[in-house]
């Protein structure tokens, strides 16, 4: 019989918003000058090295092996996140006309994802993550309909949203200060 080992629910997030907040980046940026865009990559790629360095650091997580944080409500929240997702991204893109919109409607629903998900786990850092991508969501979904250039929107939902996902791998690699 094999024992499985799992990564600790602190690294594995760390690593998923890591993951992500790299691909929101990346994406976002190409809408950039060139410039810009090599410096918003740089960054991203140094706070990449960052969260690893923090992550190989990080001492053994003391989460009880009974813990099992991806229960109903994790469930109930992803499956309304890709409903959400889905459904706004089609309204957006398709009646509204607006589909430079998409990646700040995507942004508001990561942030709710992350609200819901604070609340239910109990985790300051989420709550503030969700809370900061709903409002950089916000600004980017007012901006696409004032008419604003889609490389604004990218910059602020899209890049926001990725620097925001990157800092709290980083914050949630670092050991807790309890």
């Amino acid at each position: 019989m094999t024992t499985r080992r799992r990564l600790p629910p602190q690294k594995l997030g760390s690593v998923i918003g890591g993951v992500f907040g790299t691909v929101f980046v990346v994406v976002n940026s190409a809408s950039s000058p060139g410039a810009l865009r090599a410096v918003l990559l740089i960054a991203t790629a140094l706070t990449v090295i960052a969260i690893v360095a923090a992550l190989v650091r990080l001492p053994a997580d003391p989460t009880p092996p009974t813990l099992k944080p991806f229960g109903r409500g994790y469930w109930i929240v992803v499956a309304a996140e890709v409903v959400a997702l889905f459904a706004g991204i089609r309204i957006i893109a398709g009646p509204l006309d607006h589909p430079e919109a998409g990646v700040a409607w995507v942004a508001v629903v990561v942030g709710v994802h992350f609200l819901a998900l604070g609340r239910l786990w109990r985790v300051r850092l989420f709550l503030l993550l969700g809370g900061g991508l709903t409002v950089l969501g916000l600004i980017g979904l007012a901006l696409a309909f004032g008419g604003a250039e889609a490389m604004w929107v990218d910059l602020v939902a899209g890049v926001g949203s990725g620097a925001l996902l990157l800092a709290a791998a980083l914050r949630g690699a670092l050991p807790s200060r309890r």
